[in-house]
């Protein structure tokens, strides 16, 4: 799969769970009629989330963006649907290859040389993101809710 492809794909679907949420606190807050939307809206939003950041970053990496860049894409988590808007800008400006950069290129610094890991074998790369983002949830979870 592509840095493109597998940008968009998950730029997406954290946009989809944010409507999954929002719906939630809809029926929550608004109609008053049930609350499990919510729970469960906002654990997937959740996953989703951490999953978009740890996507962004190894998207970042492979294909060199700067840290302006970085931050924008990250930032674009938090409101609503902004990651949709991101995807696109970022194709737009030519950020996202059709191709993984660190797939051929030798890697240089440890960033790279875990993206480039990650890239090359992307069953592993899978496994490893799948854990990263169970493991960063179960932190979440463990620390409770925002206050």
């Amino acid at each position: 799969m592509s840095p493109t492809t597998l940008y968009r794909r998950v730029a997406v679907a954290e946009a989809i769970t944010w409507a999954l949420l929002l719906l939630g606190m809809f029926l929550k807050y608004v109609t008053e009629t049930t609350e499990v939307m919510v729970r469960i809206g906002g654990m997937i939003h959740g996953a989703v989330f951490l999953a978009y950041c740890l996507t962004t970053v190894l998207v970042a990496v492979d294909q060199r963006w700067s840290l302006k860049n970085v931050v924008l894409g990250l930032l674009c988590a938090v409101p609503p649907f902004v990651t949709v808007w991101f995807e696109r800008y970022a194709e737009k400006r030519g950020l996202l290859d059709s191709r993984w950069r660190l797939r051929d290129e030798a890697p240089s610094g440890l960033l790279e040389k875990l993206a480039a890991w990650l890239v090359r074998k992307p069953l592993q790369g899978l496994v490893v993101g799948v854990v990263a983002v169970a493991v960063l949830f179960a932190g979440a979870m463990l620390a409770g809710p925002p206050v």
